[in-house]
């Protein structure tokens, strides 16, 4: 199905500048590297800090703890803290971070599907690239 074959519901209106901004902060946080694999890492159900920062490959603990935070700030994760020794905490995504599931998921399915798509768009852009470059090398060197 082509863009011009997706059913749009109703007129699209055009976003306010409040409005772009609001969203274009929470997109910033969700969209982020680390978010997204906090996501689906917790979409598994509760997980302590060191399961994540061991399931979460390349993640340092100043990145794991800053994210985490960041969600917990927006409502999308909760922390919950055992007075143990040592502490134990836990974290768990909220309802409302449930609710990004779907839309999460449905964006890695599409990545996944159309990543050798892209690949190959990829390679005909840079090859494209690199003979317009060496044209235009060609034809200042030859004006010489």
């Amino acid at each position: 199905m082509s863009p011009r074959h997706i059913a749009v519901p109703h007129e699209v209106p055009a976003p306010s500048a409040e409005g772009c901004e609001g969203t274009r902060k929470i997109l910033d946080r969700i969209g982020d590297k680390w978010s997204l694999y906090l996501i689906i890492t917790l979409a598994n159900g509760v997980r302590r800090f060191n399961e994540l920062r061991r399931g979460i490959d390349g993640i340092s603990q100043r990145m794991l703890t800053l994210t985490l935070r960041g969600l917990e700030r927006d409502g999308l994760v909760t922390r919950t803290m055992y007075p143990t020794i040592p502490p134990r905490v836990d974290y768990e995504l909220t309802e409302l971070g449930r609710t990004l599931l779907e839309p999460v998921m449905a964006l890695v399915s599409w990545a996944d599907t159309n990543k050798s798509v892209i690949a190959k768009a990829q390679k005909r852009f840079d090859e494209s690239m690199e003979s317009e470059s060496t044209s235009v090398v060609g034809a200042v060197q030859h004006r010489r």
